[in-house]
C-alpha cells in the first residue's frame, strides 16, 4: 500500500489541491495549485526520463519518448490520483463540484502534478523519487510488456494510412484560461469528419486524447457493423 508522505509545511500540501475555481468562492488568502502543477509536471518528466534512460539503454529517443508519454499523460496520472483518493481532497467551486469535478481526469491529473511540485519544495527530489517509485514507475513494466510504445496519434495515423484515407487533422475547438494555464479542446478529423474530441493543458495532450477517442469511435463502428 502506498504511503502518502507527511508534509513539514501543511500549507504546501493544502495548496496542491486548490483548484482555481475555489478562489472565487472563498475569503481565505490562498493560491491555486497551478504554479505547483507547472513545477510538478517538469519534475515527473525528469524522474521518469532518467528512469527510462537507465532501464532501457538500447531504446532510441523515439521509443523512450513514447514510453514516457504513455506514463505521464492525463489518463495515467488521473488514475493514480484516483487510487490515492486525491479527488476527495480537492477544493472546488460549487459549479465544479456539481459538474463532478472530483472525477474529472484533467483535474485529477493536475492535482497529482501539484502534489509532486509541493512535495519537491517541501522535501526535495529524493522523497519525490521514492514516492514516484511507489506510484508511477511500477506502471513502466506494464506499458513495456503491452508493446504499446506508440501514442494514440501514431496509431490513428497508421490506421487511416492502412485505409488509404487522408492523414488526420487536429483543430483547436476551444482555448481558455490565463496565459500560464491554458486549456485546450481539440478535435480529431478524418476525411473532414469529427471523430474524437480531447481536452488538456497543452495542445499535445488534447490532441492525444482526441486521437484516443477517435480510435475508440472507429472501434465501436466496426463492432456495430459486425452485429447481425
Amino acid at each position: 500500500m502506498v504511503t502518502i508522505p507527511q508534509f513539514k509545511n501543511k500549507k504546501l500540501f493544502e495548496q496542491a489541491f486548490i483548484h482555481r475555481s475555489y478562489l472565487n468562492e472563498t475569503k481565505e488568502k490562498v493560491s491555486s495549485n497551478e504554479r505547483m502543477e507547472f513545477l510538478g509536471d517538469s519534475i515527473i518528466s525528469f524522474v521518469v526520463s532518467k528512469y527510462l534512460f537507465v532501464k532501457y539503454p538500447n531504446y532510441n529517443e523515439g521509443i523512450l519518448t513514447n514510453l514516457r508519454s504513455l506514463l505521464v499523460n492525463t489518463k495515467s496520472l488521473a488514475q493514480i490520483a484516483k487510487e490515492l483518493g486525491f479527488g476527495e481532497l480537492l477544493k472546488l467551486s460549487k459549479g465544479e463540484e456539481e459538474s463532478k469535478g472530483r472525477q474529472n481526469q484533467s483535474l485529477l491529473a493536475d492535482c497529482f502534478e501539484g502534489f509532486i511540485g509541493a512535495l519537491f519544495i517541501d522535501q526535495g527530489v529524493e522523497v519525490v523519487n521514492e514516492f514516484l517509485n511507489q506510484t508511477l514507475i511500477p506502471k513502466v513494466d506494464e506499458v513495456e510488456k503491452s508493446r504499446s510504445y506508440k501514442d494514440p496519434k501514431s496509431l490513428l495515423q497508421e490506421h487511416v494510412q492502412a485505409k488509404r484515407l487522408n492523414s488526420p487533422v487536429y483543430k483547436v475547438l476551444e482555448e481558455a484560461g490565463p496565459a500560464h494555464a491554458r486549456r485546450f479542446k481539440i478535435g480529431a478529423y478524418v476525411n473532414n469528419k469529427l471523430m474524437g474530441e480531447g481536452y488538456g493543458k497543452s495542445k499535445r495532450d488534447a490532441e492525444e486524447q482526441a486521437a484516443e477517442k477517435a480510435l475508440e469511435q472507429i472501434s465501436a463502428q466496426k463492432l456495430l457493423k459486425k452485429r447481425p
